[in-house]
């Protein structure tokens, strides 16, 4: 994530914000220019974006913003779609009538619209392919039914469904402690999600395939025996030298999963840190540097690099949070098998990036059904 700045006062805002405190001009993503504006109203509903390269089109607010404050995102005023680019990926959304259900899903949407930043920035497809039958993203966000077994989070064909108990912090700290998991965050559930429709939409029946199977392992493997097996005896007692986490020993697709989502964490927590000005000269002459380049960062060409810069930037934050009695912001350690399976993905998302326009998504208008009671 980039930093942004007012362009009305300069003052520092941020991805979430739709206000600046500083000079009261209102505030919206753009995401046909990547950025967060500052907002001039010009006539009803319509508002003109003072960023540059806003070349004075109208926007108007998502439908979701203006109906129920969960979004800042802005629609082109011409368009009849009443949602944003994020918005449109939306399938069901939770029983607003339950209560706590419009601030669960506030956090959803929060954690959501930072992944279709990332996804857009790296230039991913999110539509389909109905010739090669590999089907556009799409989301719902569900209650645990009435009487019935809490509702887990996954995907299939598509579509990413997520339990909403993911946003209340007590319920999800609670899972992650059950579950023996060291980082458990709607951010992170989204990108092991995401994870999985990207293998669909990427890799299966490509090139690709051959290449997963030699670094990830055959994903033909009985996958529901495979989870089983799982929980029932847990992970390889050597797994940290293979895996970035316990879970992704499970199966290869989850090892796919689990790994896109560290690729998804280094990549955004680099382009943060070089857009704030970020460097690390440690005074010990055999400790690592980092030096900020953020107009390198967004792109992540190199992957050498990009990891050459990821690790001083873990020990940095890791010893910050320790001195304020915290968890590690980082809780893992990357075997040079890990390393290779992110380097795997880095060139899946390149060769991706090479077939897709900057900062577009061409997803479709679509109603969005609110989930029954």
């Amino acid at each position: 994530m980039k930093t942004f700045h007012c362009d009305s006062c300069g003052n520092l805002v941020f991805f979430e914000n739709v206000k600046c405190i500083k000079c009261g001009h209102a505030l919206g993503f753009v995401p046909a220019l990547g950025t967060l504006s500052a907002l001039q109203p010009a006539q009803a509903n319509a508002w003109r974006p003072l960023a540059p390269g806003a070349k004075g089109r109208l926007y108007r607010p998502c439908a979701n913003g203006s109906q129920h404050q969960v979004c800042n995102w802005m629609v082109p005023a011409e368009e009849a779609a009443p949602f944003c680019i994020a918005c449109r990926l939306n399938n069901l959304i939770p029983d607003l009538q339950v209560a706590g259900n419009l601030e669960r899903w506030h956090k959803l949407e929060l954690a959501k619209r930072r992944i279709i930043y990332g996804l857009l920035c790296l230039q991913l497809p999110l539509d389909g392919v109905p010739e090669e039958e590999r089907p556009a993203l799409r989301f719902q966000f569900l209650g645990d039914p009435a009487g019935g077994p809490p509702l887990l989070t996954g995907h299939a064909n598509g579509l990413i469904t997520v339990s909403i108990a993911e946003a209340d912090d007590v319920e999800r700290e609670k899972r992650r402690v059950n579950l023996r998991e060291p980082y458990r965050t709607l951010l992170g559930h989204l990108r092991h999600e995401i994870a999985h429709y990207y293998w669909d939409r990427l890799v299966a029946n490509s090139q690709w395939q051959p290449p997963f199977r030699k670094l990830f392992g055959d994903e033909t493997r009985d996958y529901a025996a495979a989870l089983q097996e799982h929980y029932q005896q847990g992970p390889p007692a050597d797994w940290q030298s293979n895996y970035v986490s316990a879970y992704a020993s499970a199966h290869p697709w989850e090892d796919w999963a689990e790994t896109w989502a560290h690729y998804l964490h280094i990549a955004d927590m680099i382009e943060t840190a070089a857009s704030f000005g970020m460097t690390l000269n440690p005074i010990h002459p055999a400790a690592q540097a980092m030096t900020a380049e953020p107009e390198k960062a967004a792109g992540l060409d190199d992957f050498d690099e990009m990891m050459a810069n990821w690790f001083p930037l873990t020990y940095a934050l890791n010893t910050l949070n320790r001195g304020m009695g915290l968890p590690d912001l980082y809780p893992f350690a990357l075997s040079g098998s890990a390393i290779e399976k992110l380097r795997f993905i880095h060139q899946v998302v390149k060769g991706a990036r090479a077939r897709q326009p900057p900062l577009r998504a061409k997803t479709r208008s679509r109603g969005i059904a609110v989930q029954a009671r």
